[in-house]
């Protein structure tokens, strides 16, 4: 059975994204075993709380990821 697990910041998804994730990776995995792997592809979508995952021993947090995305943004 196909299987992906997607793990990201809680509330940075909406419903509608959440769904195309699904859709799309299930359609990634039929194209590449064929329509048998659709009935049988499992996609979850986990939210991880605020704070609760990190990068290279430092925790990171939505604050934090939003000032690294508007430092790049202004680039």
């Amino acid at each position: 059975m196909p299987f992906a697990n997607f793990k990201v910041p809680e509330k940075t998804l909406t419903p509608k994204q959440k769904e195309e994730i699904v859709t799309r990776t299930t359609e990634l995995y039929v194209e590449i075993y064929g329509e048998r792997a659709r009935a049988n592809t499992m996609v979850l979508v986990e939210e991880v709380a605020d704070g609760g995952w990190g990068i290279s021993g430092n925790v990171l947090t939505l604050a934090m990821l939003g000032e690294a995305a508007s430092d790049t943004s202004g680039a």
